[in-house]
């Protein structure tokens, strides 16, 4: 019996035209983007479909389009008979994650994020900070150069993604200066194409405003194990989600050590679910020992079916 766990894609996924062959060809998925169009009072699901592009990158539409994706791509798998026993989520994909574990409502989460993608653009002006993905080096020696580099400015590591991928965050003299130094180390470096510095301490005011927002929202107890960014392991009984999806912003998203630690509990099939391949990219490079997956459309739901009623 396989044990499986759900992925949910993050900001970064998003490509013009995702979800479209699903809300055509499964009605519950229609119903998911029909349910966030009414909830944000416009169309988003036009903005997935047909863009532009400019206004799906644009992070306020960014983060709801997302969430709705993935959402409906869940509902395609739950209809048939595909669960996971625990999920997890890449940054804002946690938001996914625990709306299938029971502990949020997608009607909620959809105007929030929008709101969240907001507070995260306006906390650092355009052009003071930025991000980039420092790689073939070890996580130790990517927090040293941050500290390093950090005679210039705040560089800090924002997502440990997997083995010799780190990305750090921060203003952006210092994260030149940290590419700079990976380079020296033997490293590669290479700066994002990004318009803030994501979680890093930066975010704070973000962190804030989306503090106030949360306590609007009604949380209840997850039913299904769900990991959390902030601490890369399980959420608790007595965890406080409010209090970590708000530190969320401003601290290291432990990716790595998620999959680590759902690989020692059992797990032996990942799926990713919403747009892109990218998660399925830092488990394959994480072990070599597990099933991936990733399903973004009809193509994709379909030969995951056949792998999983094969296997």
């Amino acid at each position: 019996m396989r044990k499986i766990a759900f992925l949910f894609a993050g900001q970064g996924a998003q490509y013009v035209g995702m979800g479209k062959d699903l809300y055509e060809n499964i009605p519950s998925c229609r119903d998911v983007f029909e349910e966030a169009d009414k909830v944000l009072g416009f169309k988003i699901s036009e903005i997935c479909f047909n863009g532009p592009v400019e206004d799906l990158n644009n992070t306020e539409n960014t983060q709801p389009a997302i969430v709705t994706v993935n959402m409906a791509v869940l509902k395609a798998l739950e209809e048939n008979g595909i669960k996971a026993e625990v999920s997890a989520g890449l940054s804002l994909g946690e938001y996914s994650a625990l709306i299938y574990g029971g502990a949020m409502k997608f009607e909620e989460v959809v105007p929030l994020v929008k709101k969240r993608g907001r507070f995260m653009q306006e906390a650092v002006p355009v052009g003071i900070g930025g991000m980039a993905a420092i790689i073939k080096l070890k996580d130790e020696e990517v927090i040293e150069i941050c500290k390093e580099a950090s005679t210039v400015g705040l560089v800090q590591g924002a997502n440990f993604n997997c083995p010799g991928q780190v990305v750090v965050a921060g203003v952006n003299a210092a994260v030149d200066k940290a590419v700079e130094l990976a380079i020296e180390k033997g490293g590669r470096g290479k700066k994002l194409p990004v318009s803030a510095p994501f979680h890093c301490s930066l975010l704070e005011p973000a962190a804030v405003k989306l503090e106030q927002e949360l306590k609007n929202i009604d949380i209840k107890t997850l039913s299904k194990p769900t990991y959390s960014n902030v601490t890369g392991d399980t959420y608790k009984e007595d965890s406080n989600i409010l209090a970590s999806l708000r530190d969320q912003v401003m601290s290291s998203v432990l990716f790595s050590n998620i999959i680590s630690n759902m690989i020692a509990v059992g797990v032996d099939t990942f799926i990713e679910v919403g747009p892109g391949k990218t998660l399925s990219g830092f488990v394959k490079k994480i072990s070599k020992d597990v099933d991936i997956l990733n399903i973004e459309n009809m193509d994709t739901l379909n030969k995951a079916i056949a792998f999983i009623k094969e296997s």
